[in-house]
């Protein structure tokens, strides 16, 4: 059976696939709508079925078309791979990746990751769904993500976990509260501020309760929240202090906010990456994934923030 479309004809299949719009897909592979339109139906014709369903609002796909947008966009990344192989010239490299995060990684971390990845491969769209751990796992199970960060996913059948750091929490507060001076803070203390929660449904908080079960005094919550990184914007109000995450924390010279190591007890999470067990990566997510492992020491330090914490008197000193 003779093949009756090219890969021009993929191309801009991708693209209605992505952008469910064809004058935006028309743009996007540089041709006119109506010659957009006769590539589809080109296609649609040698395939034989249906992959869009066309209104005058939307363009959607079918089922057929769905399951051969995924071996459409299968195909391109090999094509991609192979050429950037033989041509040995990343920065001319295109595509698309697509990670998924817990927001308390994003925020620092990665974003200083995939900046680094951008210099390298500036021509690749880079996709970040940040969302809890619960989310995180299910976008990489079923392939919506390429891969992941998240502290849970280890005992996951069908997933690889690599572990990057075991990070403790620490208590997140401004410069001005009157804990921000002390070296270390047991939990007990907390429940004589105001103290500000992530929701019972983040796996953060799941953890800290968990760990905290035996407390006589536990904190006392006056705010939720559903993302470590918007507990730091109340915190940053002067609505009390957090507990959070080693990683979510900005640096020694951020202006109001600064970390104490909590313990009595010490709690700890374990981060990773997370990725479906023997599938191999596309060309574009590969690199990243590989520089976040690569930056494993980079972030090592965040086991302890104590050097962080003196670092931060330090500045709060110089300031006063």
């Amino acid at each position: 059976m003779a093949i009756n479309f090219d890969l021009n004809d993929l191309l801009a299949f991708r693209a209605v696939a992505e952008l469910s719009n064809f004058r935006r897909a028309a743009e996007a592979v540089h041709i006119s709508q109506p010659a957009f339109s006769r590539r589809i139906d080109k296609l649609e014709q040698a395939l034989g079925v249906r992959l869009l369903d066309r209104t005058t609002r939307r363009v959607s796909l079918t089922a057929v078309g769905r399951d051969f947008a995924h071996k459409v966009q299968s195909l391109l990344d090999d094509l991609d791979g192979t050429l950037m192989a033989m041509r040995g010239v990343a920065a001319t490299r295109m595509g698309e990746v697509t990670i998924a995060s817990v927001p308390s990684a994003v925020y620092y971390h990665a974003s200083r990751v995939i900046q680094r990845y951008r210099e390298s491969y500036p021509r690749i769209r880079v996709k970040v769904f940040d969302a809890n751990a619960a989310a995180v796992l299910d976008a990489v199970s079923r392939g919506e993500a390429d891969f992941g960060i998240n502290f849970i996913g280890s005992q996951e059948p069908g997933l690889e976990f690599h572990t990057l750091l075991e990070e403790r929490f620490v208590m997140a507060c401004r410069r001005d509260h009157p804990l921000a001076r002390r070296r270390r803070v047991a939990w007990r203390d907390l429940a004589e501020v105001d103290f500000i929660s992530v929701g019972k449904s983040s796996g953060n908080r799941l953890l800290l309760d968990q760990a905290l079960a035996g407390l006589p005094d536990p904190p006392r919550i006056v705010c939720e929240a559903e993302h470590v990184t918007t507990l730091l914007g109340m915190v940053e109000a002067g609505l009390g202090v957090a507990a959070v995450p080693s990683l979510a924390m900005p640096g020694p010279d951020h202006p109001l906010l600064v970390s104490v190591p909590l313990d009595q007890p010490v709690v700890t999470r374990r981060v990773g990456l997370i990725r479906r067990t023997g599938r191999t990566l596309s060309p574009a997510a590969q690199p990243l994934y590989d520089l976040f492992a690569a930056v494993k020491d980079d972030v090592g330090a965040l086991r302890d923030p104590t050097p962080r914490r003196r670092a931060s008197a330090r500045h709060a000193a110089r300031t006063a």
